[in-house]
């Protein structure tokens, strides 16, 4: 592990919002004509924001774990 940056996480949560699924549950939150549309889509898209924003979080605090500990060297 040479970089502390989730990358893992942040291509994971790129494919996701690529997805069809994604890219049409963020047009019905946020572009959508229906204002029932875009009370519904809402609060899942932003519930999905969070998720993915904190998997990337525990990525980067595991992989600053991971590293200090690298740096520090094994003892027995």
């Amino acid at each position: 592990m040479r970089t502390r940056w989730p990358w893992i996480s942040m291509l994971l949560s790129i494919i996701v919002l690529v997805s069809p699924i994604g890219t049409e549950i963020l047009h019905d939150a946020f572009v959508s004509g229906e204002q029932l549309s875009r009370s519904i889509a809402q609060p899942i898209a932003l519930i999905g924001f969070a998720i993915l924003i904190s998997i990337c979080i525990v990525e980067w605090l595991v992989r600053s774990i991971v590293s200090k500990r690298r740096a520090r060297g094994a003892t027995v």
